[in-house]
C-alpha cells in the first residue's frame, strides 16, 4: 500500500464517515463498493474493512448523541441481544456465499437506501424538524427484536450498519421519537459490526494497512458531521449522497456483469 493510497483511503473514509452521520446511514454503503471496484479488495476484505469502521462510525455519533442524551440506553441494549445474534449467525456464513452474489445483495440494499432516503425526504417536505424529544412509552418490543435479528443479518452478511431496518421499525410500530431512534441505532450498529468483525478478523478478512487509514478517516467524518447535523440543510447532503450510491451501484453491476468482482 503506497502512501498515495493511504492517503486517499483517509479521504474516502472522511466523506463516507461526515455523509453517514449527516443523513443517518452507516458509511459502509460507500466504502465497500469504493473498495471492491476501485482498490480491488476481495469483496469479503471490502465488508471487513467496513465493519471496523462501522464501529469507528458509531463510536463517534454515540459520543454525541449520548452527550446530548438522546439515546435510549436501555431499548438499544435490549435490542442488541437479537441484533448480535444475527450479525453473527450471517457472518459465519457469509464466507461459503457466492462473491457476486453478495455483490447482487449489496447493490439491491444500495437501492433500497436510495428509495428510502427519496421516501423519507418527500414525507419530510412538509413536517417541521423534531426539535425537542417528547415523552413516548416503547412497545412492540417482540416486533423489535425480531427486526433487530434480520438488520443484524445484513450486518454480518454486507458489512452495512442496519439502521435502515430498525430506525424505521422503533419509529413507526415501537413508538419511539425519529430522533431517539436514530441516536439508538447508531449506539447499536458499533456492537452488532463488533461482533461480525471478530469474525471476518479470524478468517482473515481485514487487513490493517486498509482498515487503519479508513477508520482514522471514517472517526473524525463521523465526529464532524454529527456535530453539524443540526446546523445543516440535510437534502442537499442527502441528494449528493444518493447520486454517489447510485453511480457506485451502477459500477458494481457493470462489474458483475463482465465477471470482474473478484
Amino acid at each position: 500500500m503506497t502512501l498515495v493510497s493511504t492517503l486517499i483511503l483517509a479521504v474516502v473514509g472522511f466523506l463516507a464517515g461526515s455523509l453517514g452521520a449527516v443523513v443517518g446511514l452507516g458509511g459502509g454503503i460507500i466504502i465497500i463498493p469504493v473498495l471492491a471496484l476501485y482498490f480491488h479488495l476481495p469483496f469479503p476484505q471490502a465488508i471487513g474493512a467496513s465493519l471496523v469502521s462501522v464501529i469507528a462510525t458509531s463510536t463517534a455519533t454515540s459520543s454525541v448523541h449520548v452527550e446530548r442524551h438522546v439515546a435510549n440506553m436501555k431499548l438499544g441494549m435490549t435490542l442488541e441481544l437479537s441484533t448480535t445474534l444475527g450479525a453473527a449467525l450471517a457472518a459465519m456464513v457469509a464466507h461459503s456465499i457466492h462473491r457476486r452474489i453478495l455483490g447482487m445483495l449489496f447493490i439491491a440494499f444500495i437501492g433500497y437506501s436510495a428509495f428510502s432516503l427519496l421516501r423519507h425526504m418527500w414525507s419530510a417536505r412538509s413536517r417541521e424538524t423534531e426539535t425537542e424529544v417528547s415523552a413516548y412509552t416503547v412497545r412492540r418490543y417482540p416486533l423489535g427484536l425480531a427486526a433487530s435479528f434480520v438488520a443484524g443479518a445484513f450486518s454480518g452478511l454486507l458489512g452495512v450498519g442496519g439502521g435502515l431496518i430498525k430506525v424505521p421499525v422503533m419509529y413507526l410500530f415501537m413508538g419511539v421519537p425519529l430522533r431517539v431512534a436514530t441516536a439508538t441505532s447508531n449506539f447499536m450498529i458499533g456492537v452488532t459490526a463488533a461482533t461480525s468483525a471478530y469474525i471476518y478478523y479470524g478468517r482473515g478478512d481485514i487487513r490493517l494497512e486498509v482498515v487503519v487509514p479508513l477508520v482514522i478517516g471514517v472517526f473524525s467524518g463521523s465526529m464532524l458531521g454529527a456535530r453539524l447535523a443540526p446546523r445543516l440543510h440535510a437534502v442537499y447532503v442527502q441528494f449528493l449522497l444518493i447520486g454517489v450510491m447510485i453511480f457506485l451501484a451502477v459500477q458494481m453491476a457493470l462489474r458483475i456483469a463482465s465477471g470482474g468482482l473478484n
